[in-house]
C-alpha cells in the first residue's frame, strides 16, 4: 500500500468517523418524533456507509480478481432487484437463466482477462441480439417486447454499465501504470460524495424541486451545492489520479452530473413500476440499485473518456 493509497483510505476513515460523531450528537439533541426519525435515517445510512466502505476498500486492496469478483455479485444483486420489481412472464425465466448464468458471468470473465474489444461489444451488440432470438423460440408472443426491452435494460444497466467500474483496473494510462486501483478509488469516491453532499444540501437548504415528479427530494440548491462541493474536494484529489488539478475537478464534474442524470433515470423508472425503493437490503439506503444508481451511468463516461484523454490504448 503505498502512501497515496493510506491517505485515500484515512480521507474516508476520517469522513465517516467525523459523520458518526455528528450523528451521535444529533441523536442526543433531537426531540420531536419526526427529527428523530430524520436523525435515525441518517445514523442508519452511516453504519452502512461504514460496511460498504469497509469491503469496497478490502477488495480493492485485495486486487484486480477479487474487485471483479465484488462487482460481478454486485451485477448480480442489482439486476436481480430490477428484475423482481418488472413484470416477468413464464416464457421469460429461460431467457433470464441465461441472462444471470450465463451472459453475466461471461462478461465479467472477459473485464477478469482484461479482453477490452469484446467487452465492450458483448452484451450491447451479442447479448441484446440473443435475447429476443432465444424469447421468440418460447413462441409466446404476448408482450413480447415490453418484457424482452426490460431484461435488455437489465443487463445494459446493472452488468455492462458497472462492469467499467472493475475495468478501470486494466485501463493502459500514460505515467501511471499499475496504480490504477487509486483511480477507481477516485472515482467511486466522487460519485458517493456527490450523493452524500447533495442530500446534506437539499436537507438543510433544498426548496425548489428539480424533477418534482420523479424526485421530490432532490432540489436545485442541493443539486448546486452538492455537485460545487464534489468538485471542489475532487480536484484537491489530484495526486491519487493521472489529472491536473484542473482536470480533476472537470472529470469530477462531468461524472457528477452523470450520476445526478442517472440517479433520475432509475428514479423515473421506479415512479413507472410504482415503487419508492428497489429493495431493501441496505439500512437507510434501499436497496443496492438504490445505492449504485448513480454509478451505473458516470461509469462507462468516465472510463472512455479516461481512456480517450490518457490512455495509451486498448486491445
Amino acid at each position: 500500500m503505498d502512501p497515496e493509497t493510506k491517505r485515500l483510505l484515512g480521507l474516508v476513515g476520517g469522513i465517516l468517523v467525523i459523520a458518526s460523531i455528528i450523528g451521535f450528537i444529533l441523536s442526543r439533541r433531537a426531540r420531536s418524533e419526526a427529527a428523530k426519525a430524520t436523525i435515525a435515517n441518517l445514523n442508519a445510512r452511516i453504519r452502512s456507509w461504514w460496511v460498504m466502505a469497509a469491503i469496497f476498500s478490502a477488495t480493492i486492496l485485495l486486487g484486480p480478481t477479487f474487485t471483479t469478483v465484488l462487482f460481478a455479485l454486485l451485477s448480480f444483486l442489482a439486476m436481480r432487484e430490477f428484475i423482481t420489481l418488472t413484470r416477468t412472464d413464464r416464457a421469460d425465466h429461460e431467457v433470464l437463466f441465461w441472462a444471470f448464468f450465463i451472459i453475466l458471468p461471461l462478461h465479467y470473465l472477459l473485464v477478469g482477462i482484461g479482453w477490452y474489444g469484446m467487452f465492450t461489444i458483448f452484451i450491447p451488440v451479442y447479448a441484446f441480439a440473443f435475447i429476443p432470438f432465444r424469447r421468440v423460440l418460447t413462441g409466446e408472443t404476448k408482450n413480447f417486447l415490453a418484457n424482452t426491452s426490460r431484461i435488455q435494460w437489465a443487463l445494459l444497466i446493472c452488468v455492462y454499465a458497472v462492469s467499467h467500474m472493475p475495468m478501470i483496473l486494466a485501463l493502459p494510462l500514460r505515467d501511471y501504470e499499475g496504480e490504477n486501483a487509486k483511480l477507481l478509488f477516485f472515482f467511486v469516491l466522487t460519485v458517493q460524495l456527490s450523493d452524500v453532499l447533495q442530500y446534506v444540501w437539499g436537507k438543510t437548504c433544498g426548496k425548489r424541486p428539480v424533477a418534482p415528479r420523479v424526485s421530490p427530494h432532490k432540489t436545485w440548491e442541493g443539486t448546486v451545492g452538492g455537485i460545487g462541493t464534489t468538485v471542489l474536494i475532487s480536484s484537491l484529489l489530484w495526486w491519487a489520479t493521472p489529472f491536473s488539478p484542473w482536470q480533476a475537478g472537470l472529470m469530477a464534474l462531468l461524472i457528477c452530473l452523470a450520476g445526478f442524470f442517472g440517479g433520475l433515470v432509475l428514479s423515473a423508472i421506479k415512479r413507472d413500476l410504482g415503487a419508492k425503493d428497489w429493495g431493501g437490503s441496505i439500512a437507510g439506503h434501499g436497496g443496492f440499485l438504490d445505492r449504485i444508481d448513480s454509478l451505473c451511468f458516470a461509469a462507462p463516461l468516465f472510463f472512455h473518456i479516461t481512456g480517450f484523454c490518457f490512455g495509451t490504448g486498448m486491445d
